[in-house]
């Protein structure tokens, strides 16, 4: 045991005593406003400010079952004589009754050479502590001392080595867990890099690109509050089981008020589900060409009369000819970038028109209170230059094969058929695919607001923006993501190995082309593997060999660890998939198991596993809640489980466009054990 474990357990006492100080004094702040029957307004205000700072700073100190503190560092002298310092690095600041810091927050400054200190480069420090601990009971000390001799030593050591693996052997839990306490130097340089610009940040399977990337939103939220609190952040995934998965994490480091979503949810106004259409059309609705195909779509929605029109007044008729209506129209276009923003315009013009064609003193504001309801002028207006919404944009468009051979004459007839569906009465009502999410967004920018809502349609924007999984977004998915940048700050990680999606990205230059150029873009690349042991990483490397040749596979630091189960089925391969389950829950109990199947075999296997008795889950927007869940390899990417049974995987090459790259993402999910489950023959790149 560790000679000072007492005297630090002590101290770890003493900092959640203060913590629980913190909450009580926040508590008190709601008494300072008392507002009775007949409390002003302004008071009532300030009781409402004061309770949602007091609900922010408690769910800041809740610390759940983490554990507060994870480590010290001690600093030599400041070389003028004077004392160093010694400080306790934890998941937030808290300080004693004195107000002197008892914990400081892993995000100050000071606590920077925790992380980043190496032999050759100490950053002052004489040493660093990490605790191992579980909740507030202190399991165990490890010590790092700097100076000559522990230079030599302390070269190519991964610092906290003993924390960190102890950490990473921890069972999974069905929610991705911080790292906070075990932050690595390369992880370090990504979540303190400064915030303009874009980051892009590639990282294989395991070397932890998703929770550093949560863990520089909490970062910079530390560091720029202002002006990121008003600006808002916001985190992207692929889906909603990833975001779910994810949720914990910023609430865990003490920021809860980042926003989470998929790229769909960010449309808002319309109903979009999270099916993507099949890949022939969804890389064609990802397509820079839907860019002039949908604004030339709006362009013909802009139309002069295809005849004069005559309307009576009174005892006159008032007229507009088709010649001056298309000089309306065209005075609209070049006046105005949107096109619900020229609606008021057309208005004007077409009852100016109206007023002088009597030519008389007719008040054209007259005319149009009495004339703007009749059906022929609203028949009229709306022929000319309609009020539309997204959804009934493309709801006219896709419900028309002439519409759209009218906005790209160009595209085939099997394009034309694949954009066509029967047009609907209610396009407001309509459940839209993800595929179709970057084409609404891309004609809100184009129609703008409508007249009236208020700034209700308006495209919500953030100060910075982080995104998983980015090698799979396509150019028009990128570009809505650009839409909602306020100055182009963002941080965009993935793996160009694991894109498998319509668009999947050969290399990062054709993702960054369509994010913000306001600076040059950082790079960064993860290359050492923390989450996947030795044997199950050599596998998985022997199928991105194949298919990414050009790419290196994460350099794995946990050496040792279980050799791929590999089971060849005699009979059903799904009863035999039930009985492997059944062995690895066993194995790593009380972690978890993600069986991954292709698409077609979902459901033979869920009957499988029901016949022999297993409980399992599906995925859902819940994560992994259940210790067994069936998941299809199209869900599984950025999971991390104990154990990962793959089923089939020539079946999930052959049904996947990139196939082995999904066997990668499948075989990479697992911290301790993977079997494969097979009764056709393996791909070539998992024969021994």
């Amino acid at each position: 045991m560790h000679p000072e474990l007492v005297s630090e357990q002590e101290y770890l006492d003493q900092a959640y005593t203060c913590l629980e100080g913190a909450r009580e004094r926040a508590l008190q702040l709601t008494g300072m406003v008392e507002v009775g029957r007949g409390g002003t307004n302004q008071a009532r205000s300030e009781r409402e400010a004061i309770w949602e700072a007091v609900a922010a700073r408690l769910a800041q100190l809740d610390m759940g079952d983490a554990a507060l503190v994870f480590g010290r560092i001690d600093q030599g002298d400041d070389g003028n004589g004077g004392p160093g310092g010694r400080y306790y690095i934890g998941r937030v600041g808290v300080w004693d009754d004195g107000q002197e810091p008892v914990v400081v927050d892993w995000r100050a400054p000071v606590a920077e050479a925790f992380y980043r200190a190496t032999g050759r480069m100490p950053m002052g420090l004489e040493r660093r502590r990490h605790f191992v601990s579980r909740g507030r009971e202190l399991l165990a000390i490890e010590d790092e001392l700097f100076g000559d001799v522990e230079r030599f030593l302390d070269e190519g050591r991964l610092r906290g080595e003993g924390a960190l693996i102890a950490a990473l052997e921890t069972a999974r839990t069905g929610r991705l867990g911080d790292i906070v306490g075990t932050i690595q130097t390369e992880q370090d340089l990504v979540i303190r890099a400064p915030l303009p610009g874009v980051l892009a940040v590639q990282g294989g399977p395991g070397t932890g690109k998703t929770v550093v990337a949560l863990h520089r939103a909490a970062y910079l939220l530390y560091t720029n509050r202002f002006p990121l609190e008003g600006q808002g952040v916001l985190v992207v995934g692929p889906n909603r089981l990833f975001l779910a998965y994810i949720e914990q994490v910023l609430p865990s480091l003490g920021e809860a008020g980042a926003e989470l979503a998929t790229l769909s949810d960010m449309v808002a106004g319309a109903s979009i589900s999270d099916r993507h259409d099949v890949e022939e059309v969804s890389r064609l609705k990802g397509d820079l060409r839907m860019v002039r195909f949908l604004s030339r779509a709006v362009h013909t929605r802009q139309r002069p009369l295809r005849d004069d029109l005559r309307i009576g007044y009174g005892v006159r008729w008032l007229r507009i000819t088709a010649e001056q209506s298309q000089r309306i129209v065209s005075e609209a276009r070049r006046r105005f970038r949107t096109h619900n923003a020229a609606r008021r315009f057309v208005e004007k013009e077409f009852f100016d028109v109206l007023a002088e064609s009597a030519r008389s003193d007719l008040d054209a504001e007259v005319v149009r209170e009495d004339l703007q309801g009749k059906l022929p002028v609203r028949q009229a207006l709306d022929w000319m230059w309609p009020v539309l919404s997204p959804a009934e944009l493309l709801n006219d468009l896709f419900g028309s094969r002439a519409l759209i051979r009218a906005a790209d004459p160009s595209l085939t007839d099997d394009e034309v058929d694949a954009f066509h569906r029967e047009r609907s009465a209610d396009p407001e009502g309509i459940r839209w695919s993800a595929s179709d999410a970057p084409l609404l967004d891309e004609v809100r920018s184009v129609l703008g607001a409508r007249p009236g809502s208020g700034g209700l349609e308006a495209v919500r924007t953030y100060g910075h923006i982080v995104v998983d999984e980015v090698q799979d977004l396509s150019p028009m998915e990128l570009r809505v993501l650009d839409r909602r940048s306020l100055n182009g700050s963002m941080t965009v990680v993935g793996d160009i190995a694991q894109a498998t999606g319509a668009w999947a990205h050969e290399g990062w230059e054709s993702i960054l082309e369509h994010l913000p150029h306001k600076r040059p873009p950082q790079r960064h690349e993860l290359t050492v593997g923390y989450r996947i042991p030795g044997p199950l990483m050599d596998l998985a490397a022997r199928v991105l060999a194949e298919a990414v040749p050009d790419l290196k596979p994460p350099v794995s630091v946990r050496g040792d660890g279980e050799e791929p189960l590999f089971v060849e089925a005699a009979g059903d391969v799904a009863v035999e998939v039930a009985r492997v389950v059944a062995d690895e829950s066993a194995a790593v109990e009380p972690g978890n198991v993600a069986v991954v199947v292709a698409a077609s075999q979902v459901e033979e296997v869920e009957a499988a596993l029901e016949a022999a008795g297993v409980v399992f889950g599906r995925p859902n927007r819940h994560g992994l809640d259940v210790s067994v869940t069936v998941v299809p390899v199209t869900l599984v990417k950025g999971l991390e489980v104990d154990a990962a049974v793959v089923v089939e995987p020539s079946r999930i090459v052959a049904e996947q466009a990139l196939g082995l790259r999904a066997l990668y993402v499948a075989l990479t999910r697992a911290t301790r054990r993977v079997a494969i489950v097979h009764a056709e023959p393996l791909p070539s790149a998992l024969v021994d």
